[in-house]
């Protein structure tokens, strides 16, 4: 592996999934064993810790990374195809696998003992110090705090919908548990339920419903084929598309703004859609905002920066730094060269992981990674890795 390290910025580079999950019986499992790796040693016993790990997948395994360096700290062999996704704390990434959701101990470098079984796991929400799990396969949620991965396998709560399908769910501060609806053949919208798991509001005018971005002030917005849905001051609305057809399926929020950055596909029979406009949700006034950005995107696009700025890693190489106010391009920042999304969703892309003040942007064409400084648009660090990184996430507070 060659790496090359650049001057650090002002900013620097601060410390620091296909399925999803389902909704099963309200519970509680309380296992209280440490988390062990692989060989039942506690993690990080026998090697250094890594410092604000980021984790790369590849085919055939992970890959942990320095998070300022970008070496190669960790090789972990795993089979099948996998995804990765922060779980909210500051040493472990989620791994879904083909037999559920695994804990990897980014910091100790190896796989834990902690698993979350469960066929087709899905996506994986952080929101309120809650890590919430989707589990396709089954329909069930699974709700623990992070924080609790340190003493071992975590207590969590449970809740199963009514049907398996690709769902998503994320907990309130208030416990009140947002959650979609739908089955295996037809996703059709959204349920809210309070901290007891009673129905309390239910909108079921969203099809193929999928995705979730919180905004400000706790604001959810889920996804539609037509627009999106709002929850709001214990009330949805709808927000239609400018087009009948407008898929909304992947969003991006932050805390500092009240305005969701999401993507958008018109063309319904199309093969394989290369967008080139993505969506601005405005929670507070309740608009839908289209953005021309002079070149395609793929799901593995879409983030948002320190001061919720909307950023979008486009085909053309570049991050496109998004004024969400404005609702307009500001800056580009070269990052790769130029690329194409393969037809098939499991093959390696270009992917973007933030954090912080820092973009990381994996190269699969040339088996590179890189970090790049969002406000000076400086390169903090490269890195060329063994095999070409896929999925990319990391520990995140």
């Amino acid at each position: 592996m060659t790496i090359t390290a650049r001057p650090r910025a002002a900013a620097g580079i601060t410390l620091l999934i296909a399925t999803s999950l389902a909704l099963t019986a309200c519970g509680t499992d309380n296992v209280d064993r440490p988390a062990a790796g692989k060989d039942g040693s506690k993690p990080g016993s026998s090697a250094q810790p890594v410092a604000n790990p980021v984790v790369t997948t590849y085919d055939g395994g992970l890959y942990v990374l320095d998070g300022e360096t970008l070496e190669v700290a960790g090789d972990i062999p795993l089979a099948g195809f996998n995804r990765v996704n922060p779980v909210g704390d500051e040493r472990h990434v989620m791994v879904s696998t083909s037999e559920g959701f695994r804990v990897l101990d980014a910091v100790g470098r190896q796989l834990t003992d902690i698993e979350f079984k469960g066929p087709k796991p899905g996506h994986v929400v952080r929101h309120a110090d809650k890590t919430v799990l989707f589990t396709d396969g089954t329909g069930q949620v699974t709700i623990f705090d992070p924080h609790d991965l340190a003493k071992g396998k975590p207590a969590t709560t449970t809740y199963t919908s009514a049907a398996p399908h690709h769902g998503v769910a994320v907990e309130l501060k208030n416990g009140r548990l947002v959650s979609t609806l739908g089955t295996e053949e037809k996703r059709t919208g959204i349920v809210v339920l309070d901290k007891d798991r009673k129905e309390v509001a239910r909108n079921e005018e969203c099809p193929g419903v999928h995705g979730e971005a919180t905004a400000k002030r706790e604001v959810v917005v889920v996804g539609c084929e037509d627009g999106v849905l709002i929850y709001k001051d214990g009330a949805i609305s709808k927000v239609k598309s400018p087009t009948a057809y407008g898929r909304i399926g992947n969003q991006a929020g932050s805390d500092e703004s009240p305005i969701v950055l999401g993507d958008f596909k018109k063309d319904k029979d199309a093969e394989l859609e290369r967008p080139r406009q993505v969506s601005l949700i405005n929670t507070t006034t309740g608009k839908l905002k289209l953005v021309d950005l002079g070149t395609s995107y793929t799901f593995r696009s879409l983030a948002r920066g320190p001061h919720g700025e909307g950023l979008v890693l486009g085909t053309d190489g570049k991050i496109h730094v998004i004024d969400p106010e404005a609702g307009k391009v500001t800056r580009t920042i070269p990052v790769t060269g130029a690329w194409q999304e393969p037809l098939e969703w499991q093959q390696p892309r270009p992917a973007l992981f933030v954090r912080d003040h820092t973009a990381y942007v994996t190269d699969p064409a040339t088996k590179k990674i890189h970090a790049v400084d969002i406000e000076s648009g400086k390169e903090l660090a490269s890195a060329t890795l063994p095999k070409a990184p896929n999925e990319i996430s990391g520990v995140k507070h």
